[in-house]
């Protein structure tokens, strides 16, 4: 059976979560508390890296999300989550790179600042609400008429996507003028895989309690910064 090792406030982690309720495989969920389980030799073992997800299928041991994502597609064909189209695949990828390359980064010093993981200065959160308006108006533009990115069907751009953007409600943003991104975050929410790997307000008041416990007696938790990056 496929293990999945992940942390409930890992956006990466709950990409491939999600791919795999979506594809309806069995699995074994396995949670790491980053705040030391990620350095056991047990776990080094599987990814010297140190971070979440990783996934074990028998004997091979994979990393990084979307390198996993790739090959749950390949390995379980049915659904399709990757469009065969050129134009529409090249779509999928690109928001895929979009949302790890751009919005991540962007989001990342808003996730600390609302969380309590660190101190953020009023010029950086500028910058970082500018970034990231900037990729909600590039996803509007790509979602066009279409229900999901690259067509009618759910595809791994929205799993990649579709776990960061609608956490951005929280941070303050609107999307008033995000109508269709609006009605995609909608469609995604309504779904059973996403509605199950929610983290729960509780669960985040926790993190942020504990982030605090962290500060106080040890400094800012860099490791868990790092392995729960949106």
């Amino acid at each position: 059976m496929l293990k999945l090792y992940y942390h409930p406030l890992s956006p990466a982690a709950r990409r491939v979560w999600i791919t795999l309720l979506e594809k309806a495989l069995p699995f074994e969920l396995i949670e790491l508390r980053l705040d030391g389980d990620q350095f056991q030799p047990e776990f080094l073992a599987i990814n010297p890296f140190h971070h979440v997800p990783a996934l074990v299928d028998e004997d091979l041991h994979l990393f990084e999300s979307l390198a996993i994502l790739d090959y749950l597609e390949t390995a379980h064909p049915i659904p399709a989550m990757l469009p065969t189209e050129r134009r529409s695949l090249a779509l999928v990828r690109m928001v895929e790179m979009v949302t790890v390359n751009e919005l991540a980064p962007a989001m990342r010093p808003l996730v600390e600042h609302d969380l309590g993981m660190a101190v953020v200065d009023s010029l950086k959160l500028e910058q970082a609400h500018r970034k990231t308006r900037r990729v909600l108006q590039f996803f509007e533009q790509q979602l066009d008429d279409h229900p999901y990115f690259g067509g009618k069907y759910l595809t791994l751009a929205d799993v990649v996507a579709g776990v960061s953007v609608p956490r951005l409600a929280t941070l303050g943003f609107s999307f008033a003028e995000f109508p269709r991104l609006q009605a995609w975050c909608d469609r995604l929410q309504a779904r059973p895989s996403w509605q199950e790997t929610e983290p729960s307000p509780e669960l985040l008041t926790k993190f942020a309690a504990e982030i605090a416990e962290r500060r106080n007696h040890a400094g800012p938790p860099q490791q868990m910064v790092e392995d729960t990056n949106p």
